[in-house]
């Protein structure tokens, strides 16, 4: 059977063409065309409407439905893990180690799109995702400072927690993109479902952390213009991921976010003079060769096997 080309696809293999989807726009499914996307047909649809629909929405998916709420909890719990499991990481091991074994995230989210999605990646596609990895590590990679501060470290502790942050990224990542990809719910309305369990979750975490210091100074104390900024940019990422997701998938998340890792670098070499290093640039060049590298179309070999065969056969019956 003849191989797909696989790369850079806006649209999932099994959707048809935009092409195709206007003319079923133009004969009788315009409704559908307008009302969003549609998990079963994955046609670019317009999502229209106002205030009203807005508020009914909420409550027919978010209000009406416990069920999906619970299913979007499980991303947000896992997340909220994941984000623990670094910092104790971190605090348990050397900035470096933590870099490097922490990037191992990139292959895992693979792992975990094909095993959960039933997915293929050609051997070309592997070697760019552990390629990107170590341009990953490259372009952040920074030299050890001459005094360090002695810190009591648990490696063991640090390691296991690293693997557990690792696992929950590719596994949550890959669940949502499965949620998401499989209904008919507006990608706005599974932001809504998700985001709050995460805040349900997070501010259960807040109060039992900081809980006197809230009751004595306020929840919304030393939130400065810089951090309601930094809020909003964090806000605007989230919806921008999800909806990389939604179109691709959570391997060209890793693509990227590794693409602008180093633009945001470039940027700070231009405005703030940082001092580009041997290990940024071979890193740099790391991550465009294994964004080319994954969007190269696999290789359609039936026709030269075939061809093969009939020139075996040719030379026996001789």
């Amino acid at each position: 059977m003849r191989s797909r080309p696989s790369g850079f696809r806006l649209y999932d293999h099994r959707r048809p063409s935009p092409a195709s989807c206007a003319v079923r726009a133009r004969g009788g499914g315009a409704r559908q065309f307008r009302a969003g996307l549609s998990g079963n047909h994955g046609c670019p649809k317009r999502e229209t409407g106002n205030l009203g629909r807005f508020k009914a929405s909420l409550r027919e998916n978010v209000l009406g439905s416990p069920k999906e709420l619970m299913k979007l909890s499980v991303p947000s719990l896992v997340y909220a893990v994941q984000n623990n499991m670094a910092f104790l990481a971190l605090s348990n091991l050397d900035a470096a180690v933590y870099q490097v074994t922490y990037q191992l995230k990139i292959p895992c989210t693979a792992l975990c799109t094909v095993l959960m999605l039933n997915r293929t990646l050609s051997k070309l596609q592997w070697i760019s995702v552990f390629m990107l990895c170590g341009g990953v590590i490259l372009v952040q990679w920074k030299p050890a400072q001459a005094t360090k501060v002695v810190v009591e470290q648990n490696p063991l502790l640090g390691f296991g927690a690293i693997a557990v942050a690792v696992l929950c990224s590719g596994f949550a990542g890959v669940y949502f993109e499965k949620v998401l990809k499989s209904s008919d719910t507006s990608l706005w309305v599974r932001n809504i479902q998700m985001y709050l369990s995460g805040i349900v979750v997070t501010l259960v975490g807040v109060y039992l952390s900081d809980g006197a210091e809230i009751k004595e100074k306020g929840f919304f104390y030393g939130y400065t213009h810089y951090v309601w900024l930094v809020i909003f940019l964090a806000s605007v990422g989230g919806l921008y991921t999800s909806i990389v997701v939604k179109y691709t998938d959570n391997i060209m998340k890793g693509f990227s976010a590794a693409a602008a890792i180093v633009l945001s670098t470039v940027a700070s070499v231009m405005l703030f003079g940082l001092q580009i290093t041997l290990t940024f640039a071979v890193g740099t060049l790391l991550v465009c060769v294994s964004i080319y590298l994954y969007g190269l179309p696999r290789q359609d070999t039936t026709s030269i096997q075939q061809g093969e065969t009939a020139s075996k056969e040719r030379v026996s019956g001789v």
